[in-house]
């Protein structure tokens, strides 16, 4: 059944609303930022939580990830950090709009802040979908939405290894998406900050092309094993997703 706070919502210029195809939710996206990709579906159906948990998910742009995982698990609660004032206000109204503000909360600050709100070492889960792109090459205006969401502006890989080793419990896990060609520095950085890297899945456009995103699993404090999954295909053929994808994204 739809949630009827959605009737009265009213929307800005650049902004529609999306039907996310999970439990009647619905996010409200603004066509001049950065809207959600593949990589933060495949990151909400990578990472898990279990009955009675909190998650943390980190730069979460409108909110997509905390509401995909409110509607994939029973955590108990969900905490987005978002620096960017717009993002994050559209992250509050569509949970607010989806019926979810006892469960979801959006803070709008910079992740290093974190403990300004919230007290160390309490997630089960923390999630994060950061920018990829170290270097400042192509970026024409560094203070909009889209450059912050892609390159390394605001935050940095390092700056999410280290909020979320401070904010999980002992053996808390940390869920990633990123890039193939970022793993040394990832998995340099992750260990630097005792998230031991444990599951890794390599996402591939087709069957015969290189691999463009990776999802990683990294638990605080844990052993050194890591399990290389089977890889994600995401098209069989032009436009045409694999049914692994669509089994993913709930079709």
């Amino acid at each position: 059944m739809e949630n009827p706070n959605w009737t009265t919502i009213e929307l800005n210029e650049g902004e529609r609303i999306d039907d996310l195809e999970r439990c009647g939710y619905k996010i409200i996206q603004n066509t001049e930022m950065f809207c959600f990709g593949m990589d933060a579906v495949l990151l909400s159906g990578y990472a898990f939580a279990k009955k009675g948990e909190k998650i943390l998910d980190l730069c979460t742009g409108n909110g997509i990830v905390p509401i995909l995982l409110a509607a994939k698990t029973q955590a108990e609660r969900i905490v987005g950090i978002e620096i960017q004032k717009q993002a994050a206000d559209l992250a509050k109204r569509s949970v607010a709009a989806n019926g979810l503000s006892e469960r979801v909360n959006i803070i709008c600050d910079d992740i290093r802040n974190a403990e300004d709100y919230l007290s160390a070492g309490i997630f089960d889960v923390v999630t994060c979908n950061p920018p990829y792109m170290i270097s400042d090459h192509g970026i024409r205006n560094p203070d909009s939405p889209r450059a912050i969401a892609r390159h390394e502006i605001m935050c940095t890989f390092d700056d999410v290894a280290a909020v979320a080793a401070r904010m999980l419990r002992p053996g808390g896990r940390l869920f990633l998406v990123h890039r193939p060609f970022r793993l040394t520095d990832i998995f340099e950085t992750l260990t630097k900050h005792n998230l031991e890297p444990k599951r890794m899945k390599l996402v591939h456009p087709y069957v015969n092309k290189e691999p463009n995103m990776v999802l990683i699993e990294a638990d605080l404090g844990a052993r050194r094993r890591l399990t290389v999954e089977r890889p994600l295909i995401v098209y069989e053929s032009p436009n045409c997703y694999t049914k692994e994808i669509y089994d993913i994204y709930g079709y």
